[in-house]
């Protein structure tokens, strides 16, 4: 999986989980950073979402999930 599909399969989730925009959504999640499997053989993504404290719980508590769906990713 590259990295631009996981992005797709966490706005699909968050908007359908908690309402709202792709673009909104966009805005709190951030990019995906992407880390070398050889350094980081568990999960070698991360996100650091921004914005209100409510909406950056409900980020974190599905890419929780999300982690131990897609462990590794590509970069694209």
């Amino acid at each position: 999986m590259k990295a631009n599909e996981l992005q797709d399969i966490i706005l699909r989730r968050i908007i359908r989980l908690r309402g709202g925009t792709a673009r909104h959504w966009r805005g709190v999640i951030g990019p995906i950073r992407i880390y070398d499997p050889e350094t980081h053989a568990h999960c070698n993504w991360s996100v650091s979402p921004s914005g209100e404290p409510r909406e950056v719980l409900q980020v974190e508590t599905l890419l929780d999930a999300l982690r131990l769906e897609h462990p590794i990713v590509e970069a694209g």
